[in-house]
């Protein structure tokens, strides 16, 4: 079992936890889960699999925080959580240059603000945070992010004024939709 390299097991009703020990499984590339009924909390165990390349645990019933020993992980690029009922903050080091180009943490119950720690090691080609609970100001480092190729941050809480510059200059008013008062392009005037 160990030596495991790809577990696809998508849209099979599968129900309970995620074995604490899930990080023994040290060949894992690939883990996709999403479309069960998978209940608990994520295992920080996971962060144990060194190959790990794709995590999708997207639409279960997944609660509590996202351990930040995901964003240490040295080959993770692909991490879906969406529609799950994930709480808390977002850990800093999943934005910061953890080498994830594709995060999804949309449709859950995130609060706080979002960190402000992007930096040129941050390269998203997509990065999904609408429909949580975040507030405050978008951060304005988002713009040192060597790339961003689509962002979503619509059905928050967020407030102030849009960042100029890259990415917020070829982003639809859709990114920004239904937040508490969010304006400048491409949002009404401040």
């Amino acid at each position: 079992m160990v030596q495991l390299m790809h577990l696809d097991l998508r849209g099979n009703k599968i129900t309970g936890n995620i074995p604490r020990d899930f990080g023994k499984l040290n060949m894992l590339s690939r883990a996709l889960l999403s479309k069960n009924q998978i209940s608990g909390t994520i295992p920080a165990s996971i962060a144990n699999i060194y190959r790990l390349a794709d995590l999708d645990l997207s639409d279960n019933q997944i609660e509590g925080p996202i351990p930040d020993v995901l964003g240490r992980m040295p080959v993770l690029s692909t991490l879906n959580l969406d529609y799950n009922i994930i709480s808390g903050n977002i850990p800093q080091s999943l934005l910061s240059g953890s080498g994830i180009s594709i995060l999804n943490l949309s449709r859950n119950s995130i609060d706080g603000y979002i960190p402000d720690v992007f930096g040129a090691r941050s390269y998203f080609t997509a990065l999904d945070l609408s429909h949580n609970n975040l507030k405050g100001p978008i951060p304005k480092s988002i713009s040192a992010a060597s790339y961003i190729g689509h962002l979503d941050l619509s059905y928050n809480h967020l407030c102030g004024q849009i960042p100029k510059g890259a990415p917020f200059d070829h982003l639809e008013a859709s990114s920004f939709t239904a937040n508490d008062c969010l304006c400048g392009l491409p949002l009404k005037q401040c």
